[in-house]
Parts: C-alpha cells; sequence; structure tokens
C-alpha cells in the first residue's frame, strides 16, 4: 500500500468534497429551475451556465484585498465586567418540563443611546411565565441600563416605560420619525411593541398607532425572533422587516425523547413562517407591503436578519439565516418589490448541498474588496459558514478556504458580529456560544460554551483566538444575544452577550494595541436621520481601502452601535472617506483625524442641473 503524505490526503479529501458539492448544488438548481416552470430550452441553456458558473466557483482563487501590508496587532483580549459595572439582567425564559421550544430561544440584546449623550446604553428582552405568556413577576421585565459614562451602569427601566408586557424575544432599534432620538422595537411570541422615543428619558408605547404589533398567519400573531430597520425604498424613512419562526402555541410541542429524557424538538417538527415587511408612511403609521413586495410567499424559519446593498444597485438588501430551512436573500427590485434569489447567489446551502441551522447573521465586507460578504452561525458539524460576495450577484463558499470550517465544526453559534477588534483594518469575528439541548447527550460535549473569536488574518484567513482572549472570556455559559458597540469610547469594540436563565456578560475589549481607529456617526437629512443603508469607504494613507456599512441588526435577535467603526492601524487619519448616502448624495471628507468620534451631517441635496 502506498503511503500517501498528510496534504495529498488533504488534496484528495479537498477533491472529493468539492465533487460532491457540485453534484449536490447542480442538481439543486436544476430542480429549482424546472419548479419555477421554465421551458425545456431554457433549463437546457441555464444549466449549461449554471455548470460554468460551479466551475468558477471551485477554482476561484482567494480574494486579494487592497490593502499592501497588516498593521501590527497585539492580541485581542477581553475583560468580563457586568456585575462591577452594575449590569445584574438575567433572562428567565420560564423553563418547563414541557420543553416549550420558545424557552431556548430568548436572547435579545441593543445598544441605543437614548438620551444622545454619547454613550451607548443596553436594553435586555426577557421572557415571561409559562402558560400565561405574561410578565407576571419583576424577574420577566426588560431592562435598560444608562451608561453613566464612567463604566457604570443604571437601571433606568421603570422610568422608560420599557419592561413590557409580554414573551419577549429580540430588539431592534432605529429612528423611525426622523426626530434625532432613536426608537425601540421589540419582539417575541406575543404581541410585539413599537416604543417611540420622548426624549426626556421616556418612550411611549405607540404599537396600536403604528400598527406594528406583528402579522397573522392562521388567525394567529406569528411568533417574531428578531427584526432590522432598513429604508427599502429609500424615502427617507426607516421601514420595518421583521423574521418570524414557526407556529407555536404554548404546553403543545411534540415529545421528543433521547436516551428517555425529554428533550426540546427539532424545528422541522414545526411549520415554517413567512417574514414581515412594514412601510413607513411618514405620519407615525406603517403599512404591511408583505404580500406586494413578494416577502410574504416564501416560508421558512427565520433568526437572524442583515441587511446590505450586495450588488451595488444603490437599494438594501435583507439576508434571513433560516433554521433547518434554505437561507433567504431577498433581492431588492428598486424598492418596489424583492426577488428571493439565495439559490441562484449560492448562500441557500452550505456546500455541501444542506440546509444548516442557520441562527446569527452579519452582512458586510471582510475581506476589504469593497463588497459585502455573509456569515452566519448554526450548530456543531455545520460549521458557521462564510460566503465571500464575488460580484455579479454570486457568492462563494469560503467557509474551508478561511480556515473556519475547521476550527468551528465542534462549536454551536447563537449570535455573531464582524467587528475589528484590534484596530489593524481588518474585521474580526465573534460567535456567542452554546448548545441547544439540555443535557447534551453525547459524553464529550457541554450544554454550556465559552464564546469564540477569530482574529482575520487578512489574507482570507481566520485564526481562533479564543484561548488567549483572557481568563473570563474562556468561562461557558448559555449565550445568546450580541450586540458590539464602543461602550467607553476608546476606540476599541466591547461586546454584550445574553445569557439564557444567567446573568449577563459585559466584554470590555482591553487589547493593548497602538493601532489608531475612528467611529462615524452619520445623521441624515435627506436619508433616514440615523443613515442607516449609507455606504463607506475609507482610505488611509498607505493605499488601504476599508467597506462599511450602517446598520443596527447584527446577529440572532440583537441591535448593535450605529456608529461605523473603523481600524486604522498605524494612520493616524483617514485620507480620505467617501460616502453614498441612502438618498444616493455622494460626499467626501478628506484628511480626517483618527482616535474620536466623527459626527458627519448628510449635505443638502444639490440643486437639478439647468437643461
Amino acid at each position: 500500500m502506498a503511503v500517501r503524505s498528510i496534504d495529498e490526503m488533504k488534496s484528495e479529501g479537498k477533491a472529493m468534497l468539492e465533487h460532491l458539492w457540485l453534484a449536490v448544488n447542480v442538481n439543486r438548481l436544476r430542480a429549482y429551475i424546472d419548479f419555477n416552470g421554465r421551458s425545456a430550452r431554457k433549463r437546457s441553456v441555464v444549466c449549461v451556465v449554471i455548470l460554468l458558473c460551479v466551475g468558477a466557483q471551485a477554482q476561484a482563487p482567494a480574494a486579494k484585498a487592497p490593502a499592501p501590508q497588516m498593521a501590527t496587532s497585539a492580541p485581542i483580549r477581553f475583560e468580563e465586567i457586568a456585575a462591577r459595572s452594575g449590569i445584574d439582567f438575567s433572562i428567565d425564559s420560564s423553563p418547563t418540563l414541557n420543553k416549550n421550544q420558545i424557552e431556548t430561544m430568548v436572547a435579545g440584546v441593543a445598544l441605543i443611546d437614548y438620551d444622545g449623550d454619547g454613550y451607548q446604553d443596553i436594553f435586555f428582552a426577557n421572557g415571561a411565565a409559562i402558560p400565561s405568556l405574561k410578565k407576571e413577576g419583576p424577574q420577566y421585565k426588560n431592562r435598560l441600563y444608562h451608561n453613566n459614562g464612567d463604566g457604570t451602569f443604571t437601571d433606568v427601566t421603570e422610568k422608560a416605560g420599557v419592561g413590557g408586557d409580554g414573551y419577549d424575544m429580540g430588539a431592534a432599534v432605529g429612528d423611525f420619525d426622523n426626530d434625532g432620538r432613536p426608537d425601540l422595537y421589540v419582539v417575541g411570541v406575543t404581541k410585539n411593541h413599537l416604543y417611540h422615543n420622548n426624549g426626556d428619558g421616556t418612550f411611549s408605547d405607540v404599537t396600536d398607532k403604528a400598527g406594528v404589533g406583528g402579522a397573522m398567519y392562521g388567525g394567529k400573531k406569528m411568533w417574531s425572533v428578531a427584526a432590522a430597520w432598513v429604508d427599502y425604498n429609500n424615502d427617507g424613512l426607516l421601514d420595518l422587516f421583521v423574521s418570524n419562526y414557526v407556529k407555536w402555541e404554548v404546553n403543545k410541542d411534540p415529545e421528543c425523547i433521547v436516551a428517555s429524557i425529554r428533550n426540546y424538538c427539532s424545528p422541522l417538527l414545526y411549520e415554517p413562517l413567512p417574514n414581515t415587511l412594514y412601510r413607513n408612511n411618514g405620519d407615525g403609521t406603517f403599512t404591511d407591503v408583505s404580500d406586494e413586495t413578494g416577502i410574504s410567499q416564501h416560508l421558512g424559519r427565520g433568526m437572524g436578519v442583515a441587511i446590505a446593498d450586495y450588488d451595488g444597485d444603490g437599494f438594501m438588501d435583507i439576508f434571513v439565516a433560516n433554521d433547518d430551512s434554505p437561507n433567504f436573500l431577498f433581492h431588492n427590485i428598486g424598492g418596489k418589490r424583492f426577488e428571493e434569489v439565495a439559490v441562484s447567489s449560492w448562500v441557500a446551502y452550505n456546500r455541501s448541498g444542506k440546509t444548516v441551522s442557520g441562527m446569527g447573521a452579519d452582512f458586510r465586507d471582510v475581506n476589504n474588496d469593497g463588497r459585502p460578504d455573509i456569515w452566519f452561525t448554526a450548530l456543531s458539524t455545520e460549521t458557521f459558514p462564510l460566503f465571500f460576495n464575488r460580484g455579479g450577484g454570486e457568492f462563494e463558499d469560503a467557509t474551508t478556504s478561511s480556515g473556519l470550517a475547521w476550527a468551528t465544526q465542534n462549536m454551536d453559534g447563537w449570535s455573531n458580529a464582524i467587528v475589528d477588534f484590534d484596530n489593524d483594518g481588518w474585521k474580526d469575528l465573534f460567535v456567542a456560544r452554546s448548545n441547544v439541548l439540555d443535557p447534551v447527550l453525547a459524553s464529550a460535549r457541554s450544554y454550556m460554551e465559552p464564546n469564540a473569536v477569530f482574529r482575520n488574518l487578512g489574507n482570507g484567513k481566520f485564526q481562533d483566538v479564543s484561548a488567549t482572549a483572557g481568563a473570563s472570556f474562556q468561562t461557558p455559559a448559555l449565550h445568546r444575544g450580541t450586540a458590539v458597540g464602543d461602550l467607553d469610547n476608546d476606540g476599541r469594540m466591547d461586546v454584550v452577550v445574553s445569557v439564557l436563565n444567567g446573568p449577563a456578560k459585559l466584554f470590555h475589549n482591553i487589547t493593548r494595541t497602538s493601532n489608531h481607529w475612528i467611529l462615524l456617526q452619520l445623521r441624515g437629512t435627506v436619508s433616514n436621520r440615523m443613515g442607516i443603508g449609507a455606504q463607506i469607504r475609507l482610505t488611509t494613507p498607505n493605499g488601504a481601502q476599508q467597506f462599511n456599512e450602517v446598520t443596527t441588526s447584527v446577529g440572532y435577535a440583537s441591535s448593535s452601535d450605529s456608529r461605523v467603526h473603523f481600524g486604522l492601524g498605524d494612520s493616524m487619519a483617514a485620507e480620505r472617506i467617501d460616502i453614498t448616502w441612502p438618498s444616493g448624495i455622494r460626499q467626501t471628507l478628506r484628511n480626517v483625524r483618527g482616535d474620536r468620534v466623527v459626527v458627519i451631517e448628510e449635505p443638502a441635496a444639490p440643486p437639478p442641473r439647468k437643461k
């Protein structure tokens, strides 16, 4: 028997996997085309194109970023400081012996500078009693913590009036009326709630007037888990996309027994749901446009939702990570309707042509090529798939080539985020980890898991640096939601993580680095006030370019800092910042000093040219 080297065996294994992937995906695409009723001639032509595209995808080289070199970076490190900062929140999902599916899903975390003092405050969504699905005691209240600006937080829930009344799941932050004050939308099993920021430290529940309490399906309000604010039609008003999960009724879950122990059931045993899109009418009310835009035509088990303009046509698109269902990529057609293109864009399935347990999602450029990429989490053996945007409406599965397949194959992930933690100019990856079942019935695994962070090496690959990210970072827990932002305005991005039936965590970024940074806070005038959807290209004096966007919808059921963060490496300033606002207005700033928060206001629209 011939002796083969490790490299030879790896190469052979990779070739076998690529062959399997090609076969499975071609069959899926053929079925998809047939399902849509194309003619036999069109099918044959499209199949030839598919095979050519598949071949190109399999042989596509790794992306080459424009940056000439990487900045020097110290190890990424965090210190968990929630307790000493005054954050004493714990999710209470009211776990029962009946194993209601909702008990394992509560996660919401949101960063919101509700009082405009320049510091990000923290909101947590919470569960409720079962079977009433009402917040019968203070342990079930949602919580809002005011950032005091000195490393401490104060619980201001009662004054703010955002404690809630039902079984909540997630939260989204956006200024829906353009008054300069961020508002809060909370989704859940029961009624969804829109809280209007009054500007005096209090919020008003305007759900009924706005008409966004949650869409009905089969005569019942749908179970919502996440939401995203997005101006899909570029009219200067933030619209609202809601991710809905499955049909569910309290204490009526299937009985799933594993090794004589009742556990939570697979989502495949629950019927899928459509998602919801509300259009902002500009008068404090919204209209459900899910049918007319094509959103409601597609059923899935929606989890994380993320937004980006992936094809550069000036309209924001929407990615939904589905749980044990094909993912959705809703391509925005001129702000009028959406076309679901996940299959033809290669992001519906993993590299093996299979659905995975899609959880959290982020949608932004990780390889500095100017095109937003897609990264989402799943469960162990499924890896955390990463799709590089190759342009032309196509993505390439880079999970293996990036090193994430091997690194994440034994991990279970919930929320996630793409963010530069060491300010070297390359966005890193964060995952809130935990298994779903309790207990996990494999002897080598644990229900609780530590979080993970992967450093971007700048060459299309990532390195798991979790083991050196600090002693407190190694502590396992039932991690769920994640919100990322600079809580102390020191230029290093911090992470807030919710824990199922346990104390929340605040990971203060203490990375020791001399790298520089800049935080951009955009203020729309023609565009929506928060500038959500604005595209930003930053160039440093050494010629390196980075790309990012304004969004708050990150991970699973969570909302992050709306300010846009860039690590500048060893550059003390940005040589040039180019902004394309949702209105289409383009703005350029030159020689912008770093190591500070910079507020940028959208210029007035130029007058039309005289003919």
